[in-house]
C-alpha cells in the first residue's frame, strides 16, 4: 500500500482520537495493558461500522465472485504455492522486526529461508527451507515490535479494503510497507502499480483459500462486526505473546 495513504489514515486517526477524548470521558487507549487487548476499545465505532459494511459489500460483489472463479481455475496446490511466493517476498519486514525485537535466531532464519526458497524452491513457490531444514517463518511485524517496547494497541480501527486493525497496527503496517525496496527502486507511479497488483493478487489468492471459512462466519455470527473485531484482537494478542 502507498505509504502516503497509510500516513494520511494515521493522521486522521490521531485527530479523531483527540476529538473523542474531549467529547467523552473514557479510558485512555494508551493506558490499556496488553493482557486486556482482547477487551475491545472502540471509540470510533460510528465510523468503523460503515467502513465494515463497505468492506462486506466489496467482498460480496467483487472479491468473493473473483475468488470463486479463481478457485475453480487454480487447484489448491497452486493456491498454496502462490501464497508461499507472496510470503517469500515479504522477507524484509520479518527480518528487520526480528532484529528490532532482539530475535537474532529469527532474523538469521529469515535470511536462510529466503536464500533456500528463492533458489531451490522456485522463487518461493515451494517451502524447501521448512520441509528440508525445519526453518519456520518468524511472522514478525512492526506492530508487534511496538508492543514489545510497551506501546499499547490504541483504539480499534476498521480500514477500507484492508479490514480490522488498531492505531498501533496501522502505523506498524505503514512502516512495514515503507521497507519494501520497490519504493526506492522505481518511480512513485510504477511502485504504486506494482504493489497494487501484488496486493490485489495476494488478496484474491488468500480469499480463494478461505471461501468456506468466511461463508460459515457469515452464516453463524449474530454480530459479525463484533466477531471480526474479537477474532482480530485475539489473534494479535496471541501473536505478540508468541
Amino acid at each position: 500500500m502507498n505509504v502516503a495513504i497509510m500516513t494520511g489514515i494515521l493522521v486522521i486517526s490521531l485527530l479523531a482520537g483527540g476529538l473523542t477524548n474531549v467529547q467523552a470521558q473514557t479510558q485512555d487507549p494508551f493506558e490499556t495493558e496488553e493482557a486486556n487487548m482482547t477487551t475491545p476499545y472502540d471509540p470510533w465505532e460510528a465510523v468503523n461500522q460503515p467502513v465494515f459494511t463497505f468492506n462486506l459489500k466489496l467482498d460480496e460483489y467483487v472479491f468473493r465472485p473473483v475468488a470463486t472463479g479463481y478457485d475453480i481455475l487454480i487447484p489448491d496446490a497452486g493456491q498454496r504455492s502462490v501464497d508461499r511466493f507472496f510470503k517469500n517476498l515479504g522477507i524484509l519486514p520479518r527480518f528487520a522486526n526480528s532484529l528490532f525485537q532482539g530475535k537474532l535466531g529469527g532474523a538469521s532464519r529469515e535470511v536462510g529461508r529466503f536464500a533456500v526458497n528463492t533458489t531451490l524452491g522456485g522463487v518461493g513457490l515451494f517451502d524447501v527451507a521448512d520441509n528440508m531444514f525445519g526453518w519456520k517463518p518468524s511472522e514478525e511485524d512492526f506492530g508487534q515490535t511496538l508492543a514489545t517496547y510497551g506501546v499499547s494497541s490504541g483504539p480499534y480501527l476498521m480500514l477500507p479494503f484492508f479490514g480490522p486493525s488498531t492505531l498501533r497496527d496501522t502505523f506498524g503496517f505503514a512502516v512495514d510497507s515503507a521497507m519494501n525496496p520497490i519504493n526506492y527502486l522505481l518511480s512513485t507511479i510504477q511502485s504504486i502499480a506494482i504493489q497494487g497488483g501484488l496486493t490485489l493478487g495476494n488478496a484474491v489468492n488468500s480469499r480463494s483459500m478461505n471461501l468456506e471459512l468466511f461463508q460459515n462466519v457469515d452464516r453463524f455470527s449474530l454480530d459479525l462486526y463484533g466477531a471480526v473485531q474479537d477474532g482480530y484482537l485475539q489473534r494479535r494478542a496471541q501473536a505478540i505473546t508468541d
